[in-house]
């Protein structure tokens, strides 16, 4: 899944002697083998990632044993890569995050496609670093390299949580950088919570973002028994943020797809996701479609919203055998279907 290069790491490969000259830790928009090409080529570097997906390939297929959260632990480190992430924020996020491991003088890199923010890695390093140099650039991407001119300041999660109101359900969402609708309720979602009728039992919020699902669910039909999973780090902990801003629980975990689910539920829902890094991304969403089943009780109903363009009906049916549409406007719909 990860084994080849992407054409920032082909970029990267280049820059062998001057990468591995000191243990990094990398971070950021991992997407390939590079950090076993840098352990090949020199120290192991110490990876930080916020994809559970990702974190579990490389612990199965590396010689590193990755660190996964929403932030790394307060080890010092000799050296920061950091691939640019698709939103500016979280690249924010993510030196804020990892720059107080390093002493002063040492290398910070920063490397992503040039059409994926990395042109801004100048302005992202000026509060850090005195001076920030482009290293190379090929293949669409770029490397730019600087040194750590003064220590960090210490990195506190508090710092960088936004919050907005969902007035309707009595509800504060807590969001993180980079997150899905992280400045205010989406329209997919807002339509979907219109439609959900009375749930009860064991309910599963699938890809649940900052948590605006579940807990909405969850204000209006306390007795539900809510799980919430997310393959993202920083989603799952906006997700406690929100569950313990508005005083509700659930259980909380990450998982890839379907892969750490046990059991069966009564209703799975979800505003899936579309996007994962600089690419349109299906591939978990089809699975969901046609693994969903297995995970209902006899009764049990999926409930998802999509864009109205994607073929997910036709997926839906030939899983359930029926696939009712609940709503539907210029943009999204809203599809039903029952075990």
């Amino acid at each position: 899944m990860y084994e080849a290069l992407t054409s920032v790491s082909e970029m990267l490969s280049r820059n062998l002697d001057t990468l591995c000259q000191q243990p990094l830790l990398v971070c950021g928009l991992l997407e390939d083998k590079l950090p076993v090409l840098l352990a090949d080529n020199g120290p192991a570097p110490r990876v930080f990632t916020t994809d559970f997906r990702y974190a579990q390939w490389l612990n199965d297929n590396g010689r590193i044993t990755p660190e996964f959260g929403s932030a790394p632990s307060v080890q010092p480190t000799q050296g920061l890569l950091l691939l640019m992430p698709k939103a500016k924020a979280e690249a924010q996020y993510l030196l804020a995050a990892c720059l107080p491991l390093l002493a002063p003088g040492t290398p910070v890199f920063i490397a992503g496609d040039n059409k994926g923010g990395v042109k801004s890695a100048p302005k992202l390093l000026s509060p850090y670093c005195k001076q920030v140099n482009k290293l190379d650039s090929a293949r669409r991407a770029s490397l730019y390299q600087a040194e750590l001119s003064r220590p960090a300041p210490a990195f506190h999660l508090n710092d960088w949580i936004s919050r907005y109101p969902l007035e309707q359900e009595d509800l504060t969402i807590c969001t993180l950088p980079g997150i899905f609708s992280a400045e205010h309720l989406d329209a997919g979602t807002q339509m979907l919570l219109n439609e959900t009728t009375r749930l009860s039992g064991r309910v599963l919020d699938f890809g649940c973002g900052a948590g605006v699902i579940g807990s909405s669910l969850l204000k209006r039909y306390p007795d539900i028994e809510l799980e919430q999973i997310d393959i993202n780090a920083l989603a799952l902990e906006a997700s406690r943020l929100t569950l313990a801003e508005n005083g509700l629980q659930a259980k909380v975990y990450p998982s890839d797809g379907l892969n750490e689910v046990q059991g069966y539920f009564d209703c799975i829902i979800s505003n899936p996701p579309f996007h994962a890094g600089l690419k349109t991304f299906y591939s978990t969403t089809e699975t969901l479609l046609r693994e969903a089943k297995r995970y209902l009780r006899p009764g049990g109903s999926l409930w998802l919203v999509a864009n109205a363009f994607l073929p997910y009906a036709e997926l839906i049916e030939q899983s359930f055998g029926h696939c009712e549409t609940i709503a539907a406007n210029g943009r999204f719909k809203i599809y039903r279907a029952q075990a």
